[in-house]
């Protein structure tokens, strides 16, 4: 997960708000920090953390101009806040019908967070990690090589050809 310090770097330490974080889902020491740039025209970010062992719940960036918003939450407080936010009645939209695009990767969402603030452009495609036994990766690094393309063109390449076999397997169309 991201930690408080990756935020605040990310977010160029433009925090302008914060408080008690009001739900129940983080524990009663949940607080958040709201950064936003250039005044309410400006991209914006949030964190929710626990004051005591500073535990990050939930990180989130609004990318306005491309109707983005990202978030990164930390996996065993997820279903809590899906729960709250049901209960609540609150929907899965971060604003106006544009529904959050869940990160699973802390490098990924400061990657992410730090162009939105510094107005750079950015790779909007989502980072999944992948862990997998050596002896695989060393056999997908020769294949890539062969293929003279990157690791990761190559990984990105394979898991495209088996998603598109499970849907015709199962009947999934786009």
């Amino acid at each position: 997960m991201i930690t408080i310090e990756q935020f605040l770097k990310a977010v160029d330490y433009k925090i302008n708000d914060g408080s008690v974080f009001q739900w129940a889902c983080f524990g009663h020491n949940a607080r958040y920090l709201d950064a936003q740039k250039n005044g309410s025209d400006g991209p914006t970010a949030s964190i929710v953390f626990d004051t005591e062992d500073q535990t990050v719940y939930q990180a989130t960036v609004y990318d306005y101009p491309n109707s983005r918003a990202y978030r990164l939450m930390t996996g065993e407080y997820s279903q809590d806040y899906q729960s709250e936010a049901k209960s609540r009645g609150v929907t899965d939209d971060a604003w106006d019908n544009v529904k959050y695009i869940d990160l699973e990767d802390a490098g990924d969402f400061v990657e992410k967070c730090s162009a939105i603030f510094a107005g750079n452009s950015y790779d909007d495609r989502v980072s999944i990690p992948i862990d997998l036994p050596q002896e695989d990766l060393f056999t997908l690094m020769k294949q890539a090589h062969e293929l003279d393309i990157t690791l990761n063109q190559h990984v990105e390449q394979v898991l495209r050809s088996e998603i598109e076999k499970l849907a015709i397997q199962y009947g999934i169309t786009n």
